[in-house]
């Protein structure tokens, strides 16, 4: 790293997330080309060559940047509907308005969806899309476009459904591929844009929707599919009581079992939601390292529910945070979901000893790297790692008078971002993207949202 341009960070507080936990109450960080080089206690080490910046940030509190492990960026542009639904009444009352959706619309909703993010936070972010109607345009591809344009590391989830009302699952039919479209556009969308290297900033995984949007054909293949390719494995899992008792009508097994049969546990899977999961479904994904992307948010904005996230991580099974689409959690925001996580989790069996601030924290960073299957690289702050960081302004009237910057960012209000780093380019500076035009996309979004509320009402 010795000819790599640096920036030097210090006079921060410093929550590394490591597995030790190891925090700094004063310290600096040293960035040299997309890694942290280094870090510690005190100011910087004295004689760096080639130190291109110096950020004095007092008053600030370091962490890794947000991760996170579930989202649908389309449903940016149908926010605020079917407010008072639970999860299959609000599928139903929405599938026939996202069924129209075509390029111009996916593209402007994951401006929306990625700017919001990267502005609160996240540094690496990803898409679980599923819904390719036919002559929609190229989906995969605008979606990919607008998350390089924002400057954040990305895991497009390239979903699927072929399960349509005719075959007794909830999609309208016109909006479900085939079998066979399915997987050859998956494995297509594969090849042509996942990154396998350390340091990738897109990277594809494959993802059929949820057990009943997708035959069990398409599960199993799918599966067989992503290991022969190298990529991970994506779905929707125990999100509701309605979806334990379609899937006991459907395959008599309950939606765990159902999975372990088609091939879906496994290290390199990681599920949304797992609302409803007994000691039986927490001990199989803890056994298969299968991965959770919790939604608090989400599950109380449909009413799905309160997950068993103490009891997940007491097993040992890998947790990360979901914004989920945001039909089902307007704020769009990441850094909610910490406060959220923690606060939600408090109202199930574990009462106040369910998560605490850091855990919060950790779900939130090396939890969600740890589930998207990149936590060598990022989700804490060691040397040789990506420099993916977020400096949380603290010093400001909402977080001065609470001692510890770790509790005053996950139990108090929204923290501003002062600076955002990703792959050692800074995206966000003082609360505002310095790679888009948060306005213009704010414009387009409105825009295409009425656009496809015009569309919808007149089909």
């Amino acid at each position: 790293m010795a000819a790599a341009q640096r920036t030097v960070i210090e006079n921060c507080s410093i929550a590394t997330v490591d597995a030790d936990d190891t925090e700094y109450a004063s310290g600096y960080l040293v960035l040299a080309g997309n890694r942290i080089e280094g870090l510690g206690a005190g100011t910087a080490p004295e004689g760096l060559e080639n130190v291109v910046r110096r950020i004095d940030a007092t008053g600030h509190l370091a962490t890794p940047g947000l991760v996170n492990t579930h989202h649908h960026f389309y449903q940016w542009i149908t926010r605020g509907l079917a407010t008072d639904h639970n999860l299959f009444d609000w599928l139903v009352a929405l599938y026939p308005v996202w069924a129209r959706i075509d390029e111009p619309m996916a593209y402007a909703a994951a401006q929306g969806s990625l700017a919001m993010m990267a502005r609160g936070g996240v540094t690496t972010a990803m898409d679980h899309h599923y819904v390719y109607p036919l002559g929609a345009g190229d989906l995969s591809g605008a979606i990919i476009r607008a998350a390089r344009e924002t400057g954040v590391r990305f895991t497009l989830a390239r979903g699927s459904m072929d399960r349509g009302e005719k075959d007794g699952g909830l999609p309208p039919d016109f909006a479900v591929e085939t079998l066979e479209d399915a997987l050859a556009a998956t494995e297509a969308t594969v090849r042509e844009h996942h990154d396998a290297s350390p340091d990738a900033m897109t990277q594809v995984a494959v993802a059929p929707c949820s057990p009943f949007s997708v035959s069990t054909e398409l599960m199993r293949e799918a599966a067989e599919s992503a290991r022969r390719l190298g990529v991970r494995l994506h779905t929707h899992g125990s999100e509701t009581v309605e979806e334990e008792k379609f899937c006991h009508e459907l395959f008599g097994m309950g939606p765990t079992d159902y999975f372990e049969s088609t091939g879906w546990l496994g290290e390199d899977v990681w599920m949304a939601h797992c609302v409803h999961m007994n000691d039986s479904d927490i001990a199989a994904f803890a056994r298969t390292k299968t991965g959770v992307a919790h939604c608090p948010s989400s599950n109380a904005r449909l009413a799905a529910g309160i997950a068993r996230v103490p009891d997940m991580l007491a097993a040992g099974v890998p947790v990360g945070l979901g914004v989920d689409g945001t039909a089902s959690n307007e704020s769009g925001e990441l850094h909610t979901e910490l406060r959220n996580a923690l606060l939600i989790n408090r109202l199930g069996a574990h009462k106040e000893a369910a998560l605490t601030a850091r855990q919060a924290l950790r779900l939130g960073t090396h939890g969600g790297a740890r589930v998207l299957g990149r936590a060598a690289e990022t989700g804490s702050l060691e040397a040789g790692k990506l420099a993916d960081l977020v400096l949380w302004r603290m010093d400001t009237l909402a977080h001065s008078s609470i001692a510890d910057p770790v509790t005053a960012l996950v139990f108090g209000a929204a923290a501003p971002v002062t600076a955002s780093f990703v792959n050692g380019r800074q995206i966000v500076e003082d609360g505002r993207l310095l790679t888009v035009d948060e306005d213009a996309i704010a414009r387009t979004t409105r825009d295409q949202a009425r656009r496809l509320a015009r569309i919808a009402a007149q089909r």
